[in-house]
């Protein structure tokens, strides 16, 4: 019985793991800069296209209703072999994301 637990939890993580390009993937672009109390800013792309990048600041600082809002985009090749991108903003009023495979209301 001991062994069809080991073996059944063995064979669910290298399930789990990365296959594919995916596991192999490095960093080819790393920048992040501006990241302090008025804000941020970050980018990165990876070997197996995915990439990033955020900028965020505070709105309305020193005030009841200080925030921050932020900007940033997406991407990623699905599992498909499209390239997917998701255009996005954040702030008081939620997470909002828009992209061409993204269903609108």
């Amino acid at each position: 019985m001991k062994f069809v637990i080991v073996f059944a939890a063995v064979l669910a993580a290298s399930l789990a793991a990365p296959q594919g390009a995916d596991k192999d993937a490095v960093i080819n672009k790393y920048d992040s800069e501006n990241i302090g109390v008025d804000g941020f800013n970050y980018a990165y792309e990876t070997s197996n296209g995915i990439a990033a990048n955020e900028q965020g600041q505070i709105t309305n600082a020193g005030s009841e209703n200080e925030a921050i809002a932020v900007r940033g985009e997406f991407k990623y090749v699905g599992p498909d072999g499209v390239t997917y991108i998701v255009t996005y903003i954040a702030d008081e009023n939620g997470f909002q994301p828009q992209g061409a495979h993204i269903p609108q209301a």
